[in-house]
C-alpha cells in the first residue's frame, strides 16, 4: 500500500510563561526522506509559542512546494469532553467549531509567551457551573472565586465528564492521562490545550481546503491515499507517552520524544498500518463515533 504522507511532525507544546528553551519548551520532530528515500529525524526548539508557531509555517510551506503531504501531531486535546459546548451556551454544530471559536476567541497568548489561560478557565467555569469546576488548579496568585488551586471535593461536577472517551480508553491500560480539566502540576494538559487550540484553528484556516483535521474534519474512520491525496496536512492529536523513548546523549526528554513519535509514526506508514489507525476498531458503538467525530476528538494511536 502506498504510503499515506512524505514528511512526520510532531509538535510538542506548553503553556509556560515567559521564553524558555530546553525541559519544558517548544519542540518540534520532523521525520523525512532524504534523495535515497531513507528516513531521517531533525529537532528543533524554540523559546516562545509565536516562534514555534511561525517555525510550524515554515516547515509547512517548504514541504507544500514540494508537493508533500505532511503528517502534524499536536501533543495537546483538540476537544473537550461531551456536553462542554452545550453548558458554556454554544449553539454551533459541530460543537467542536463552537468550542475552537469561543477558545480563539478568549484568549490572549502574547508574543513572549504571556497568556490569560487562567482567567479563560474561570470564565468557563462561571458560564458552565457559576462554581470553581469543573476546570481547576492555579498558582495561588492567579486564584479566585472561579478556580481554585486544588481539586474540587469529590462529587462536585458529578454530572459533568472528566474524561473524553479516549482518556477513558488509554486509562484502562498503564498509562493515566490528565483531565482537560486540570490546568495546573506536574502533567497538567488543561492550559496547553487553550493555548494551542487557537494556534491549530489559525494554521488550518491558513492552508485552507488543502488542510484537515482528524477525526474532528475528516470523520473517524480508515483513511486511504485517495483521501489525503488532495491534502497538504492532516493534523491530529497525539501522545508521545504511548510510545517508548529512550534519550540519546545530550537529548533533552522532550526533544526524544518528538523525535521518536515522529520516526513511530513513520513506520507506521512505511508498513501500512496508519491507514487503519485513523479508524476505530471494529464494532464500535455509533453514538461513540458520533460523540467523538462532533465534539470529544481522539488520540491518534489509542
Amino acid at each position: 500500500m502506498a504510503r499515506l504522507f512524505d514528511a512526520y511532525v510532531i509538535a510538542d507544546w506548553t503553556a509556560a510563561e515567559g521564553k524558555k528553551l530546553g525541559e519544558n519548551s517548544v519542540w518540534i520532530g520532523v521525520a523525512k526522506r532524504d534523495v535515497r528515500f531513507r528516513l531521517y529525524t531533525e529537532t528543533h526548539n524554540v523559546a516562545t509559542r509565536a516562534e514555534g508557531e511561525a517555525l510550524l509555517k515554515t516547515i509547512l510551506a517548504d514541504h507544500r512546494k514540494r508537493g508533500d503531504r505532511v503528517f502534524v501531531g499536536f501533543d495537546f486535546s483538540l476537544g473537550y469532553p461531551v456536553g462542554t459546548a452545550q453548558r458554556l451556551g454554544l449553539t454551533e454544530t459541530p460543537a467542536w467549531t463552537a468550542m475552537w471559536k469561543f477558545i480563539a476567541a478568549n484568549v490572549v497568548d502574547k508574543a513572549d509567551n504571556t497568556n490569560n489561560r487562567y482567567q479563560v478557565a474561570a470564565k468557563m467555569n462561571r458560564l458552565m457551573t457559576d462554581e470553581a469546576w469543573p476546570l481547576w488548579g492555579a498558582p495561588a496568585k492567579q486564584a479566585q472565586r472561579w478556580l481554585t488551586t486544588t481539586k474540587p471535593p469529590a462529587g462536585a461536577g458529578a454530572d459533568i465528564p472528566e474524561y473524553r472517551a479516549t482518556e477513558n480508553a488509554v486509562r484502562k491500560g498503564k498509562l493515566q492521562p490528565k483531565s482537560n480539566w486540570q490546568m495546573h502540576g506536574a502533567g497538567a494538559v488543561g492550559g496547553q490545550t487553550l493555548v494551542g487550540i487557537p494556534m491549530v484553528r489559525r494554521l488550518l484556516e491558513s492552508l485552507g481546503s488543502s488542510g484537515a483535521v482528524w477525526p474532528l474534519g475528516t470523520g473517524w474512520r480508515t483513511l486511504d491515499p485517495a483521501d489525503v491525496e488532495p491534502l497538504s496536512v492532516l493534523v491530529a492529536e497525539v501522545w508521545p507517552s504511548m510510545w517508548p523513548t529512550t534519550a540519546a546523549e545530550g537529548e533533552f526528554k522532550d526533544q526524544a520524544q518528538v523525535r521518536t513519535t515522529a520516526e513511530h509514526f513513520a513506520l507506521m506508514d512505511e508498513r501500512g498500518e496508519l491507514s487503519t489507525a485513523f479508524g476505530p476498531k471494529k464494532g464500535t458503538d455509533e453514538a461513540l463515533i458520533a460523540q467523538v467525530e462532533s465534539e470529544e476528538g481522539w488520540i491518534l494511536g489509542v
